[in-house]
């Protein structure tokens, strides 16, 4: 245990473990909604871009609702309250932590030209635990971003057909379709139209990029570029809805965690990224869980991105020793947890090569915790530990 140590959410102390500065430095969390997790978030975010010079702070919610929150932190734009109800998917705006996070960064970035601002992005795609949005928002906004620019023969269809096409946006919405695939509007003649326009319109994007860019600010092409992944995406999401294959719930998993992976890369196009997620959506080993009592296994947004860049992306996996209210209690004196818990520092960074990839794993005793799999602690960069975590406001699920 000697390369284990304990601070206090120190970045210098978090580099010096990776070796490097990451162009994407993941933390992940075990479960969600948990004071003390989004807490270290915060101090060790806020140290990260205050001295590291990270430019963009990136978490697990609705990437086109974020846009909000990114206006609110970069402008002012919007009512604080109004800001974190609906620019954080899941109910999420309602922990203490993520509100604290927005004004953090709105104080951060007051007065400081743009480009020494910090930016906020949310990663997901927009969706929910049981539902998917109807694409007609982000088709239309690309759409929107195209007429403007460019002729209208060039278009392969009007915002008024795009309309005709989505319909009714309670048909896409439905809750009943996650779990039958007949509920699902995703394999209509319509929503197969829609893919074909979506992938027209993404290739009208490509093609015209030079001219569309050099008419557009930086930030219109930036959320251009949103808009058309998250369309495709949720076009994709609601497809796989309507499959009844054994297949159909991996690849609403994987198609969620390429659509995570691509919102992170197009961050770090724009400069170094500090993502927060689920453990699971950014670990490089393949992710697993059970449902229905079968288990399922998809890739995680970390591999992607790990597959694309290499040693720029870094991966901090977060445990804790016990949640009460979850039932997580103390952990076995032989696990990881129990280890760095006997320790006695309610926080601690810890060195992965610490420890014996074949040790004992600790028991998950809830469905929403995640407790760390001794076996991917060579493909961990780095531990972060929290001893003692009770729930912040609201439980949301995982």
């Amino acid at each position: 245990m000697s390369s284990a140590h304990t601070c206090a959410a120190d970045a210098a102390a978090l580099l010096g473990l990776l070796g490097r500065r990451p162009r994407v430095l993941a933390l992940g969390e075990p479960t969600h909604g948990v004071a003390e997790l989004l807490a270290l978030r915060n101090d060790l975010f806020r140290d990260l871009v205050e001295h590291e010079g990270y430019r963009t702070i990136a978490v697990e919610s609705d990437c086109v609702a974020g846009l909000l929150v990114d206006d609110h932190v970069t402008s002012g734009a919007g009512d604080l309250d109004d800001v974190v109800a609906r620019g954080f998917s899941h109910e999420w705006g309602a922990h203490a932590g993520n509100r604290a996070l927005v004004e953090w960064m709105r104080a951060h970035n007051q007065g400081r030209p743009a480009v020494e601002q910090v930016r906020f992005a949310g990663v997901d795609g927009p969706l929910e635990i049981t539902t998917a949005a109807s694409p007609r928002a982000t088709l239309t906004a690309l759409h929107t971003f195209l007429a403007a620019r460019l002729d209208a023969p060039l278009l392969p269809c009007t915002a008024a057909e795009i309309d005709t096409l989505v319909g009714d946006d309670a048909r896409w919405t439905e809750p009943a379709a996650m779990y039958d695939p007949a509920r699902s509007v995703g394999r209509t003649p319509d929503a197969q139209a829609l893919r074909l326009l979506a992938d027209d319109l993404i290739d009208l994007l490509d093609a015209w990029s030079p001219g569309l860019r050099a008419a557009s600010s930086r930030d219109e092409w930036d959320r251009a570029r949103l808009h058309g992944r998250a369309a495709v995406g949720l076009l994709r999401y609601h497809s796989w809805m309507a499959d009844t294959s054994p297949a159909r719930i991996a690849r609403l998993l994987g198609v969620r965690d390429a659509m995570m992976a691509g919102n992170v890369l197009a961050g770090a196009d724009r400069g170094p990224v500090l993502v927060f997620a689920h453990n699971a959506h950014l670990q490089r080993d393949q992710s697993s869980m059970r449902m229905g009592g079968a288990p399922v296994s998809w890739w995680s947004a970390g591999a992607i991105v790990d597959t694309r860049l290499g040693d720029d992306y870094a991966f901090v996996h977060t445990a804790v020793g016990t949640i009460p209210a979850h039932g997580v209690a103390a952990p076995a004196g032989d696990t990881v947890e129990g280890r760095l818990s006997a320790l006695g520092a309610n926080r601690v960074l810890a060195d992965p090569r610490a420890f014996d990839p074949a040790g004992p794993a600790r028991r998950s005793p809830w469905f929403g915790y995640a407790p760390l799999d001794p076996a991917h602690l060579p493909r961990i960069d780095g531990v972060a530990f929290v001893r003692d975590c009770t729930l912040s406001s609201g439980t949301p699920a995982p």
